[in-house]
């Protein structure tokens, strides 16, 4: 008999399943939903709240359509593994009802509490014991729901993660992490608990915080009910679940300190293991628990993130026609490699989806320097924007290289902005490292966590034995030089506007 496991994939745009064959590690089947991108709802700028239930809803479509396509048995999978947008807040009653939509990552409503938050706890106490500022993390957008929506902070019986909401509705039980707790800032690194100090700032009961679980454990069973409903057997385990970014440097194998991960969906991410609780002195990057954190041996994994990667090439593929219809994304990619390195001069800075944490919470919005009508065309706005995607990256990327983490290879998925060999190409010569590509993604990476958390596999080891390389980019030595020229002038820009 087939033995499968099951991965999720809760992004912002859609929701990702994967089904994998637990004997090889292999995918036999994948799909998303919606086929086109879910909707954020924006009430005022700089907010951003997607309704939990339409995960929900799209997490069943992503299954079924898995089992259609692969002709699989649901009662043939044995554990399922969930990752999840990072730093949502959901908020629910007593009875697991949704008392409001949640306020996900890219939300910056937040920001002036975290720095509020920041200034009360003290530098010292926050760097030491959260190793972040406050910030404009889940903690922080829960201080918001209390004082600006009181009616329904009384309401609240617990608040999770995104990833914990849909580990909820397939088990019934509402559990989290120590790693999901650290990225919403409720961590204390040096008592090894949630903070007291933060929670009492912030007038937050610690009853409403999730039971704390192992990252690779049962987490709880699918209920009789979700079983009818979803046509898997009851008492499967849910058994793993982490973060996108956590999750992604887990699908990729990093696991060890000097490790290096990428991603460059709707937000692009830099993501190195340490086994020190690092900190940038700035809170322009921020450290998490990472999923293989097991005392003695710290695992930590600390983050770049710039919010406005691949949102700025969908922004640009709606806005540009070709022939009067959308583009495709490998036509764009055609196009912009027609213009020349540094794009003639054209600069894009593409902070255009909130408050970015490595300008230090400052939200600039994205725009356009340089641009001259007579000289620059659609592969210049082309091209230049995948740059200043990249530059924004090495931007931060020298951030964690000052804290010591020093990147050897960075490895990625071969998907969103790396399918584009012109960004690639950008990449590891601005970065300056060389990028491996594996055919893997974070629905994948779940299912084989899920193996590992109920025993499927007995090792990190056996549950990679089927992940493949696809190619390795190196830096060329010829064209590093240019791609450093066109970052000095982009740089020249982003200083000018954080001034």
């Amino acid at each position: 008999m087939k033995k499968y496991l099951l991965g999720y994939d809760l992004g912002s745009s859609s929701i990702k399943a994967s089904l994998i064959d637990a004997a090889t590690g292999q995918s036999v089947a994948s799909a998303q939903s919606p086929a086109e991108e879910m909707p954020m709802l924006a009430v005022h700028a700089g907010w951003a709240e997607q309704d939990p239930e339409m995960w929900w809803e799209h997490a069943q479509k992503s299954l079924q359509a898995c089992l259609k396509k692969s002709g699989a048995s649901g009662a043939d999978i044995a554990a399922i593994g969930i990752s999840y947008q990072m730093h949502g807040l959901v908020c629910v009653d007593k009875d697991q009802k949704v008392l409001r939509p949640s306020i996900i990552w890219c939300d910056s409503r937040a920001v002036d509490i975290g720095r509020s938050a920041f200034q009360s706890l003290g530098a010292d106490y926050s760097l030491k014991h959260l190793l972040n500022s406050p910030g404009n993390f889940t903690a922080s957008k829960l201080k918001w729901v209390k004082d600006n929506e009181p009616a329904v902070f009384e309401r609240i019986h617990k608040v999770m993660l995104p990833g914990d909401y849909l580990a909820m509705k397939l088990t019934g039980d509402i559990v989290t992490t120590a790693s999901g707790l650290s990225e919403g800032m409720f961590w204390d690194y040096a008592a090894g608990t949630p903070s007291e100090k933060l929670l009492s700032l912030y007038g937050i009961p610690a009853s409403m915080l999730a039971t704390q679980v192992p990252t690779f454990s049962i987490h709880g069973k699918v209920t009789k009910v979700m079983a009818q409903q979803l046509s898997l057997k009851e008492g499967t385990p849910v058994s793993y679940r982490a973060g996108d970014q956590p999750n992604n440097a887990f699908s990729l194998n990093v696991l060890n300190a000097g490790e290096t991960a990428a991603t460059a969906g709707t937000s692009g991410v830099i993501y190195s293991v340490t086994d020190k609780n690092a900190y940038d002195p700035k809170s322009r990057v921020n450290t998490f628990i990472h999923v293989n954190d097991n005392k003695p041996v710290k695992s930590n994994g600390v983050l770049l993130c710039i919010n406005g990667t691949g949102i700025l090439n969908s922004w640009l593929r709606k806005q540009a026609r070709g022939n009067g219809s959308l583009y495709e994304y490998d036509q764009i990619n055609k196009i912009a490699a027609e213009a020349p390195i540094g794009a003639d001069g054209l600069s894009v800075l593409p902070f255009g989806n909130g408050a970015e944490r490595v300008l230090e919470d400052k939200n600039l919005d994205a725009s356009f320097h340089g641009l001259n009508f007579n000289r620059h065309g659609q592969s210049h706005v082309f091209r230049a924007a995948q740059e200043g995607i990249v530059f924004a990256l090495k931007y931060g990327f020298d951030v964690l290289q000052g804290m010591g983490l020093n990147t050897k290879v960075i490895r990625a998925g071969h998907a969103n902005m790396f399918l584009s060999p012109l960004f690639r190409e950008t990449f590891v010569n601005t970065i300056g490292a060389p990028l491996e590509l594996y055919d893997t993604d974070g629905a994948k990476g779940a299912a084989l966590g899920a193996g590992v958390g109920a025993g499927v596999f007995g090792s990190f080891e056996e549950a990679f034995r089927g992940l493949k390389i696809i190619r390795t980019e190196q830096p060329s030595p010829a064209l590093m030089g240019q791609y450093k020229n066109a970052y000095q002038t982009w740089l020249t820009h982003l200083q000018k506007a954080i001034a």
